[in-house]
């Protein structure tokens, strides 16, 4: 029984840490059919000089992205932008990445972000040793402006068509478990897998994998096992970066 506790709270801690979150409180949720756990933002005011500098989007002349238009942007602007390699830069190391083809609407959402220039100043803000590390949101002003201007209350359907399985390395969207029996995808946040395969279990065939760490999993592996606080945010920012690759 103390071993099954353990392992009872590692998988709850996972539960958490794979949905689109703005931090304030931390709040678990004590329903046993809920994958994960919201958690609302906390406004800062102190914002690095470098963040501040990028705080908007670079192209304000796109739509906001909704719910009835998000499919119809994304799949053509994922014609015009076929891009699929990415590299996540952390001030503990760079991680390659590649996008999968076969979830286009995902991929395209992650190389829009890119361009935005989204993920600058936003954080790795979950780590959970063994089993995932959590990126795209942060506790800075920054992120809720870009959300904002780029669509703040937009999912994307569920990409699942594939039998993909998380393994070692791969790359999934967060999910809002609040009325989401279509299991669609909050489209700012990612989580990169390290855990066994014996706790893939509520994760296979609900949460969209669209890529795979192709370099520097032993970065990933070092901010997973970054000190942490009760809510699983890392005690220090890790600031990413995010830049196309040829």
């Amino acid at each position: 029984m103390k071993y099954l506790s353990f392992y009872t709270l590692i998988l709850f801690s996972i539960f958490t840490a794979c949905e689109d979150n703005k931090k304030t409180s931390v709040e678990k949720t004590s329903d046993p059919s809920s994958d994960i756990i919201v958690v609302d933002s906390l406004i800062k005011d102190e914002v690095p000089e470098k963040v501040q500098e990028n705080e908007g989007i670079k192209d304000t002349t796109y739509p906001l992205l909704t719910n009835e238009n998000v499919v119809d942007f994304l799949t053509e602007y994922g014609k015009e932008n076929p891009e699929t390699r990415v590299r996540i830069s952390t001030t503990h190391g760079d991680i390659d990445i590649e996008l999968y083809r076969d979830t286009p609407l995902h991929r395209a959402n992650f190389i829009y972000l890119v361009k935005q220039n989204y993920f600058y100043g936003t954080f790795f803000h979950r780590v959970v040793p063994n089993f995932i590390i959590q990126a795209g949101n942060s506790d800075n002003r920054t992120t809720t402006r870009k959300r904002a201007q780029i669509g703040k209350d937009y999912l994307l359907p569920a990409e699942l068509n594939n039998n993909r399985i998380h393994q070692y390395g791969t790359i999934s969207g967060a999910k809002e478990y609040r009325e989401n029996p279509d299991k669609r995808t909050a489209p700012f946040e990612f989580f990169i897998f390290l855990g066994p395969k014996s706790a893939t279990g509520h994760l296979n065939g609900k949460y969209t994998i669209f890529g795979r760490v192709t370099g520097g999993m032993e970065v990933v592996k070092k901010i997973a096992n970054m000190p942490s606080d009760d809510g699983d945010w890392p005690l220090e920012n890790i600031y990413i970066e995010a830049k196309i690759l040829p």
